[in-house]
């Protein structure tokens, strides 16, 4: 295409929803900028290395079964970036709690039973696991539509859960560090339609959906590098370093975006950042401040999250590569990781490299780096005894304050949709509204897909995406879903029975 009738995309944000973005919108021949505000693209998930030369990362992500899209993706690039799939277990102060298998490899059974069947709860009674039998009738009604998100955000997860029934044990024991790992919140913090949605998607929807590998190095060197260099070599330009500040609009179309002094003409625009960065370009942009939707987002926050890496004199036996923990902080959640075993780089190492990260971390934040180190040191013997003989050869320590959407309750109405009231200025990003189900990274990556194909019915160039959806309920879901649905039709009051 001629470059006087090339049309240009801005791109801001170079994370999983621009990276998608702009690779898409790259290949099908638009003039693509991706600006990014941080030294690295990949956001939260950028790769770099310490002054010693060793990898480090914001966190460690794992990649689960329902990650469709993102496991297409990788497949496209010619990439084999991930572990097998894992097993995973639990810990208390109490010790070893619970362990996952691979969900897979094990009978299938209809939803939710191969979840609680499989499972090995080491102490928690059955009597408390049956106390969640009821959950199901608010999970069937949850249908991911406008109308239950704006009746279930009203009120928390606690509620939700005490409402059904679900027993002081069953919560503190296995809900509450789902909604910590998963949410990023203790459930008082948590919309319930958030609750909701993410324990269908991750966990109960079919019986493989818990089942994760990981990336067998960072994802900024894995996944991110390879995918970066296949976007210039369609034609786009990444610009790290580069924070928007403001935005050129006239006739209601954004037709610059501004980073200072800097300017970049463009015919469209996708904002792929998260709430937090969003929420620094509104208070610049005298722009954007004028629209009630982006005001609106001082309504809306983000969680605290600390990821450390330590490198240890020896080894430590650890039983699996993922671990989650609860009942050491009583509001912050945390999760260890052996990068021995889950990082090429480390299966030789001779010391024990271990990856522990925090999340709804703000009391953690204002420690300096030796007294979080002594933290972590003291968590991990409380979990596995043999990490406190373990001496700190090396560690980092990274701070990512309100780095993670909060889905708090009420927070649902100020969420911004795809579509923006400009007519050319689309969004991207996990907690973008859209109805495609899925959550975190794989619902970032599809919501930048989305925008690209926004992008594309605008400006009439190309050809759109694929996005393959989530695995659609299994059959006797579907049918107590359309069940349910016949009885609120012809009882309205059979709703509200069930949630005030």
């Amino acid at each position: 295409m001629d470059n006087a009738e090339q049309k240009r995309v801005v791109v801001v944000g170079a994370g999983w929803a621009g990276l998608g973005a702009a690779y898409h919108l790259a290949r099908q021949g638009y003039a693509v900028t991706l600006l990014e505000a941080g030294p690295y693209p990949g956001g939260l998930v950028a790769g770099w290395q310490t002054a010693q030369g060793r990898a480090v990362e914001a966190g460690i992500h794992g990649f689960w079964y329902p990650y469709r899209n993102i496991f297409a993706l990788t497949d496209h690039l010619g990439l084999q970036p991930f572990t097998g799939w894992t097993r995973s277990a639990q810990y208390s102060p109490q010790g070893l709690e619970v362990e996952s298998p691979i969900f897979q490899a094990q009978p299938y059974l209809p939803t939710p039973l191969g979840t609680f069947l499989y499972t090995d709860f080491k102490r928690l009674p059955l009597l408390d696991r049956l106390s969640a039998l009821p959950l199901l009738q608010a999970l069937i009604d949850f249908d991911n539509s406008d109308e239950a998100w704006q009746r279930y955000d009203r009120i928390t997860a606690r509620e939700l859960f005490r409402q059904y029934g679900v027993s002081a044990r069953l919560y503190r024991e296995s809900f509450e560090p789902m909604l910590l790992v998963g949410l990023f919140a203790p459930g008082e913090q948590c919309s319930a339609a958030a609750a909701l949605g993410m324990l269908y998607y991750f966990i109960l929807a079919h019986q493989p959906d818990f089942d994760v590998r990981w990336c067998r190095g960072t994802v900024g060197a894995q996944i991110f590098r390879p995918w970066t260099q296949a976007i210039e070599q369609a034609g786009g330009k990444i610009l790290a370093n580069h924070r928007v500040t403001d935005v050129q609009v006239e006739q209601n179309r954004v037709t610059a975006v501004f980073c200072g002094d800097a300017g970049f003409e463009t015919d469209a625009v996708v904002f792929a950042m998260g709430i937090t960065g969003l929420k620094k370009i509104v208070e610049q942009s005298r722009t954007l401040k004028e629209r009630q939707e982006f005001r609106d987002l001082r309504n809306l926050g983000g969680i605290d999250v600390l990821a450390t890496r330590l490198w240890l004199d020896r080894k430590v036996d650890i039983s699996r590569p993922s671990n989650a923990c609860f009942g050491f902080h009583p509001t912050t959640g945390w999760t260890f990781f052996d990068l021995n075993a889950l990082h090429d780089e480390y299966q030789d190492e001779p010391g024990t490299v271990v990856e522990v990260d925090y999340y709804h971390a703000n009391q953690l934040l204002p420690l300096d780096d030796d007294q979080v180190l002594r933290q972590v040191h003291q968590d991990l013997a409380g979990c596995i005894p043999a990490f406190g003989a373990a001496k700190i050869l090396d560690a980092s320590v990274v701070r990512i304050p309100q780095g993670v959407t909060h889905f708090a309750p009420g927070s649902h109405r100020f969420l911004l949709p795809a579509t923006t009231s400009f007519d050319n200025l689309f969004m991207a990003g996990d907690w973008i509204v859209n109805r495609h189900g899925s959550w975190s990274q794989e619902k970032a990556y599809v919501t930048g897909l989305e925008a690209a194909n926004r992008v594309i019915a605008t400006l009439h160039q190309g050809q759109p995406a694929e996005i393959l959806p989530v695995m659609p309920d299994e059959p006797h879901i579907q049918a107590l879903r359309a069940g349910h649905r016949w009885l609120k039709q012809g009882w309205p009051a059979w709703s509200s029975f069930w949630l005030p």
